[in-house]
């Protein structure tokens, strides 16, 4: 039976009901979570049975909201219930449901401190332990930072549920994916309900994110990436860090609900349509769009739903205004909006008093849509790499990037073309490599006429060097090869919806003058040496902090830092030393016998090389864009 038979359940419900068993049972709960979904069966009302023998059966009845939210919806018929080992198995097995789809249950702060983003709750007495010191070479944290947090906009609650957050986070870090079993991700669940109610909605979803993560890396799932793993790790402890010493200002509590402004009369034009596909299972379409001074907004309609959802969104109405347009419509035409409310991403909202009116579209060859392909690449994606996060763990999407280029050709998984005017040469990956959705079908065809002009819009990928990801392509005013698409689509085919044929490339299979075979080009990321750091930090995350000791001894630590200093990467060098030497650290107590070193220093020497890697790997990503 699928996993998706089970209703999601609140963190702190699971949390609980770990917590409530024995350190016996503990021990048995992973073995139990792998073997009990294949039981799952719908049942009356919404609710779905698992059944664990003849004696047995654990029935989940989700609330309105369709996740379980309290301890009395999961409900088991054996003689130890509710601290038996088939509630807590099943509730593991369950996916965790979204923040935003849960009730808001945040109580006033016993300490009278206000909240960001909600009101805060008092943690547990263990919350009002010291902070976690300093993050790399930095000082570590005063006793007197719940006052300093003040002064930034966080109350004393926040920090020390910031505090158990990172305590978490650490021990999750440590533990790895291999030992990172249902106990270790309900400490994280538990933590991240703390985070909730103290008003840290941020650093909810971040944990959040780290214990989905963990579990589709345990279940080896397909769409799981170490290296995405990795990156939620850093994200979660640099937040937590920078929350629990006081130093985060106010923007990094974030809010529960995205806050929509109002927005005044605005005209907007479509640039193209997107399709949106989550880890979490949620499906639908976002439709990007250009305003007459230049701002970039988006409407989007994102639901449960899969691959399908994201197809059928695709031509579904637009809920904005009375939905005088459906995406395929808004894409290729205009909006004047009155009474417009957005978001600080740009998303425009559909409240009571949003009224619109279509306009005629505007080709990508006319302003303002023109504005996009006009501006140099490297200018662009010099920008692009400036406004990411400004705060630690804060995470930032890719703007849209336009240009004119040509395409040279297929060289392994990339698309190869050369931005117009001896630009750089970039590498073309499928938006979405879903098989269902046509962005790597579309890229194939377009590689078999090299030569082709072409101008594009997409997301530059942060991660890679010289990398983008179209989301539509149009033909280059007045090029003489270059893509023929139908008048109704107005100078541009989303490549995530409209599928290109052979009638929309011009007669012939090449263009004149085309240069010989097609390689992918140098690549700094992958030249550098600092490959060895990442799989370092790789390795960490998924064997814990065993792993990363042994990898600093004998031959292999030589191996590991004297790259870094022969390629002039010295910070990255001191940093893996530490890296390592805290991994391995044995602490002994009084009598000489050896003791569990504390996750905490292990945690901060990992995040302090995790940040200086990502901070290095931009710089030679920026460089790859010159």
């Amino acid at each position: 039976m699928s996993l998706e038979v089970l209703p999601p359940v609140a963190p702190e419900v699971l949390a609980d009901a770990v917590e409530q068993l024995s350190a016996r049972l503990r021990k048995k709960l992973d073995a139990a979570i792998a073997g009990c979904a294949e039981h799952a069966v719908p049942s009356t009302g919404g609710s779905v049975d698992v059944r664990f023998g003849e004696d047995a059966v654990v029935t989940l009845t989700p609330g309105a909201s369709g996740a379980v939210t309290a301890p009395g919806q999961a409900v088991c018929t054996c003689l130890l219930a509710p601290r038996c080992l088939h509630r807590a198995a099943v509730l593991g097995a369950a996916p965790i449901a979204d923040a935003d789809t849960l009730p808001v249950t945040a109580e006033p702060p016993a300490d009278g401190a206000e909240a960001v983003g909600g009101s805060a709750a008092e943690p547990p007495a263990a919350a009002a332990a010291a902070p976690p010191s300093g993050v790399g070479t930095g000082p570590s944290v005063a006793p007197a930072a719940a006052t300093d947090a003040a002064a930034s906009g966080l109350g004393p609650a926040q920090v020390r549920a910031a505090t158990v957050l990172w305590e978490a986070a650490a021990e999750a870090l440590s533990a790895g994916v291999t030992a990172g079993g249902a106990v270790v991700q309900a400490e994280l669940l538990r933590a991240a309900h703390t985070v909730r109610l103290a008003g840290l909605p941020r650093a909810e979803a971040a944990a959040l994110r780290v214990v989905r993560g963990l579990r589709a890396a345990r279940e080896r799932g397909q769409g799981q990436r170490l290296g995405d793993l990795t990156s939620s790790f850093r994200e979660l402890l640099a937040g937590a860090a920078g929350l629990a010493s006081g130093s985060a200002g106010h923007g990094a509590a974030g809010s529960a609900r995205r806050a929509y402004e109002e927005g005044g009369s605005l005209r907007v034009f479509g640039l193209c349509r997107e399709p949106v596909l989550s880890a979490t299972g949620y499906g639908g379409v976002a439709t990007h769009l250009v305003s007459a001074d230049g701002s970039c907004y988006s409407v989007s309609d994102v639901r449960p739903g899969g691959p399908g959802r994201a197809r059928g969104a695709g031509s579904a109405s637009v809920a904005l205004g009375g939905g005088v347009l459906d995406h395929a419509g808004l894409a290729r035409g205009g909006l004047r909006i009155v009474g417009a409310t957005v978001s600080a991403d740009g998303r425009l909202g559909a409240g009571r008093g949003v009224r619109a009116t279509p306009l005629p579209g505007v080709d990508w060859s006319e302003e303002p849509a023109a504005a996009l392909f006009s501006r140099p690449v490297r200018e662009a994606m010099a920008d692009a790499l400036d406004g990411g996060p400004q705060e630690p763990g804060g995470q930032s999407e890719a703007p849209l990037l336009g240009c004119d280029v040509e395409v040279v050709g297929a060289a392994g998984e990339y698309l190869m073309v050369r931005v117009a005017g001896d630009g750089p040469l970039l590498r073309l990956r499928p938006a979405h490599p879903h098989p269902e959705l046509p962005h790597a079908a579309s890229l194939r065809r377009i590689a078999e006429h090299p030569g082709l002009a072409l101008r594009v819009l997409g997301r530059p990928d942060l991660d890679r060097a010289a990398t983008l990801r179209p989301l539509a392509v149009g033909p280059v005013p007045a090029a003489p090869y270059t893509l023929r698409l139908p008048e109704e689509w107005l100078g541009r085919a989303d490549l995530g919806y409209d599928r290109l044929q052979g009638s929309h490339f011009p007669p012939g299979a090449t263009a004149p003058d085309v240069p010989g075979p097609v390689t992918a080009g140098p690549d700094p990321l992958a030249d550098a040496p600092l490959w060895r750091v990442r799989r370092l930090l790789e390795s960490g995350v998924a064997g814990g902090r065993r792993a990363v000791a042994e990898a600093g001894r004998g031959a292999d630590a030589a191996g590991l830092v004297a790259p870094l200093r022969r390629a002039g990467f010295g910070g990255a060098a001191d940093l893996t030393e530490a890296l390592t030497a805290e991994a391995d650290r044995r602490p002994r107590d009084v009598f000489g016998r050896l003791t569990d070193a504390s996750a905490d220093g292990y945690a901060r020497a990992w995040l302090a090389a995790s940040v200086h890697l990502a901070a290095a790997e931009r710089s030679l990503v920026a460089a790859s864009w010159s």
